[in-house]
């Protein structure tokens, strides 16, 4: 509290505290004045409610698997900030694709194989699988497993000396890429119903043939058998 002296108005700084209730007489230090300087009467403090600021929010520790903030500053909306356990990473089907793509490719190589083989060896195929001729045949192709084949076979009669002469003929060719032995001949006549009446083997003048080269055969049979209707001519088995 401020004291002033009312003789010489020297001001003082007292403390309210020392004064008692009915107040204390008080001496100025300047001029001697003596007076009695009532208490301070207490100060009444009207309890003034100010706004207290919110608290701050306190922002969590963000978890290792939260979202991270892209490169320009912006990361998620909160409301797609969402924990998500961690997961492991999908397989690639990078594998899985080449692997299919090799097996086709091995697949296609062994077709390809195949065809070559079927179409540059057909006589050794027919020689190792000889049901294979007939697939030969379906597609065009005469193919034996000698590597011959027999082809335009022609037959006539005639009458020479009282009876009839029956003449055969027909060519040989070496269709494989080696050079081949040429074994003999057989040739039948058959009736009507295929079945075989009669039947004889002939030896070819050539030995051999090399690849392409082709030959021709000629028989002839005396007095053949009634009723013969057709003449069959194929290679002639061990035996025969």
């Amino acid at each position: 509290m401020i004291l002033t002296c009312p003789a010489c108005q020297t001001r003082y700084q007292a403390d309210a505290a020392k004064f008692p209730p009915e107040g204390r007489n008080v001496r100025c230090a300047k001029c001697g004045e003596v007076w009695h300087e009532p208490a301070p009467e207490p100060e009444s403090v009207e309890a003034v409610a100010e706004p207290v600021p919110p608290p701050q929010p306190v922002e969590a520790p963000r978890p290792q698997w939260y979202a991270q903030p892209s490169a320009d500053g912006f990361g998620p909306r909160e409301e797609e900030s969402q924990a998500v356990e961690p997961q492991p990473p999908a397989p690639t089907a990078w594998p899985r694709r080449i692997a299919l793509g090799a097996g086709w490719m091995a697949l296609i190589g062994v077709v390809l194989v195949i065809a070559v083989a079927v179409s540059l060896y057909p006589h050794e195929i027919v020689k190792l699988w000889p049901r294979s001729a007939s697939l030969y045949s379906r597609l065009g192709m005469k193919v034996t497993a000698s590597g011959l084949n027999i082809h335009d076979i022609k037959s006539s009669q005639q009458w020479q000396d009282g009876q009839i002469i029956l003449t055969v003929s027909g060519a040989l060719t070496n269709v494989s890429n080696r050079e081949q032995p040429v074994p003999q001949v057989r040739v039948a006549l058959v009736d009507a119903d295929k079945r075989e009446l009669y039947h004889w083997t002939i030896a070819p003048d050539a030995m051999t043939l090399r690849p392409g080269q082709s030959t021709h055969f000629v028989t002839r049979l005396s007095s053949p058998p009634e009723g013969a209707h057709d003449v069959v001519a194929r290679f002639a088995k061990a035996g025969e």
